[in-house]
């Protein structure tokens, strides 16, 4: 008799599960505010919304950053391949630093032989990513310091 009373609380139990389950997504379903599936006549056209990867605006490649100029196909299609063109912007250097830096990728990371585009790539990134030339600002000058009172 022990056993028909174990079956039977745990057919309670499972009964009980059951039903909140079901009420649980019930309750889901029909509330107010609840995703609708859409109709098929409601379907919204992604046709025009395609982005042009190419796209230049204001004399920059948007989805690079890089300057429109000649040699910018090939830039972005040798640099990118492997890395951000953040780390190329980043890293202003002169026509040699470029050259040493292109030599050292293919030595060391595998870099294709660039070939005819080699001179291209180099001039563009030489003229557009060469380092800025920056200063320190000037001494301050005609200045009236004042001693601060210690308490």
């Amino acid at each position: 008799m022990g056993t028909n009373k174990n079956i039977k609380s745990k057919l309670l139990n499972l009964v009980v599960i059951v039903s909140l389950l079901l009420g649980g997504i019930y309750y889901f379903v029909t509330r107010e505010g609840a995703p609708k599936v859409m109709d098929a006549e409601e379907v919204v056209d992604v046709n025009g919304l395609e982005e042009d990867l190419d796209k230049i605006e204001n004399g920059i490649h948007v989805r690079t950053g890089f300057v429109d100029a000649e040699g910018l196909d090939q830039v972005v299609q040798n640099c990118t391949t492997c890395h951000s063109a953040k780390l190329v912007t980043q890293n202003r250097m002169s026509k040699e630093q470029w050259q040493a830096t292109i030599r050292w990728m293919q030595e060391t990371q595998n870099l294709w032989p660039l070939g005819e585009n080699e001179e291209l790539i180099v001039n563009y990134l030489a003229t557009h990513y060469a380092p800025d030339k920056k200063g320190r600002r000037q001494n301050l000058a005609n200045v009236e310091w004042y001693t601060l009172n210690d308490k």
